[in-house]
């Protein structure tokens, strides 16, 4: 049962689309596999009004997530947030 929990996805950073680009090429550089998820563009695509254009997610595995995050941590400090 451990190991089904540690690839259920975790949300670790919100931000722009292109600030979530950014990160996720950043650890995925690192071998930390990541996924977005965006309700705007998910919304329009399907045909309907959802989600905030500002808000995008990213999700990163529970197992991977105590080594990512030095990593969001340092990439906030770069952006300023």
């Amino acid at each position: 049962m451990k190991n089904e929990n540690s690839k259920r996805p975790h949300q670790d950073y919100t931000g722009t689309e292109v600030s979530v680009i950014l990160l996720k090429g950043e650890l995925e550089e690192k071998g930390i596999s990541c996924m977005i998820k965006n309700d705007f563009q998910s919304g329009n695509a399907a045909g309907f009004f959802g989600g905030i254009p500002s808000a995008v997610d990213l999700y990163i595995r529970e197992s991977d997530a105590a080594r990512a995050k030095p990593f969001v941590s340092e990439f906030m400090n770069r952006k300023g947030l």
